[in-house]
């Protein structure tokens, strides 16, 4: 049975007020095939009495947060698009490394990091091309909203299909271990990352100064105001010389100009406009 009008629509609030994703009409389908198996899962015998169960709490509670986990698009996969990692590899971490060689440190975020694959693509890019840094200060922040993906993530265990898409054959052979038909990152990989559960557009625990922000293929699913809204957070905790990676149908132009975009052979970075 196809979800009502009135049913959608309030999935579509709910999405966009607690993780401001913005479902439109047209997105019943989606709406069907993401909820549906979480109405089973949860005892319900069919999606309009799950949906009629939230509708009737006034509290947000443990199904609605069900709910908006199900509705997250978790799509990733490693060295993803792989031009951003070549731009850090031959630009950017050079020339950070140049320019922090005082404090010896680098802080990192890796912003909706889904399952992981983003942010232990950039420890293995590190450890790979930047011997030199095994005595710095390396911390790579993952976050994302969903605690489902999150867990898979800090797990670090990936199946034959995820390590087989972007992953180069030696760094699968160097950086993790087989366990039946599980791959495991390795735990000296591990080391420098830190997994934190976090809303992008709720309040932002205190976070330190980064040097490089990712924050790829998310900014998409929201609405201006709250592009606007990040992007401005973002600024002040991006250190003067960091930069800021999107996603490669995102952009910084008309929604803050104190961003300016820098291009690298094919892929493009913002930093922080010099005053």
């Amino acid at each position: 049975m196809a979800i009502s009008k009135p049913d959608f629509d309030y999935i579509a609030q709910l999405a966009r007020s607690q993780a401001a994703i913005v479902l439109e009409p047209g997105k019943e389908y989606l709406v069907e095939n993401r909820l549906a198996p979480l109405a089973e899962r949860e005892g319900f015998a069919s999606l309009e009495l799950f949906i009629g169960k939230m509708r009737s709490q006034v509290v947000v509670n443990g199904l609605h947060h069900k709910t908006i986990d199900a509705l997250t698009t978790n799509e990733t996969f490693f060295f993803r698009d792989f031009h951003p990692f070549e731009a850090l590899r031959k630009h950017i971490l050079p020339k950070l490394i140049e320019q922090r060689a005082a404090v010896r440190q680098l802080s990192i975020w890796s912003a909706a990091c889904s399952t992981g694959q983003e942010p232990y693509t950039l420890a293995m890019l590190i450890c790979e091309h930047f011997p030199q840094l095994r005595d710095w200060k390396i911390t790579i922040y993952a976050t994302d909203l969903s605690p489902t993906v999150l867990k898979t993530a800090e797990e670090g265990s990936y199946s034959q299909f995820e390590v087989n898409r972007g992953l180069p054959a030696a760094y699968l052979v160097k950086h993790f271990t087989k366990q039946g038909d599980r791959w495991n990152i390795k735990p000296e990989l591990k080391k420098n990352l830190q997994f934190r559960a976090m809303n992008l557009i709720q309040p932002w625990p205190m976070l330190p100064p980064f040097d490089l922000v990712f924050i790829r293929n998310v900014m998409i699913y929201f609405d201006v105001d709250t592009k606007k809204m990040i992007l401005k957070r973002i600024r002040n905790c991006l250190l003067p010389h960091g930069y800021l990676f999107l996603g490669t149908a995102e952009t910084t132009v008309n929604l803050d100009p104190e961003y300016q975009p820098v291009t690298f052979d094919k892929t493009v970075a913002y930093n922080l406009a010099k005053k």
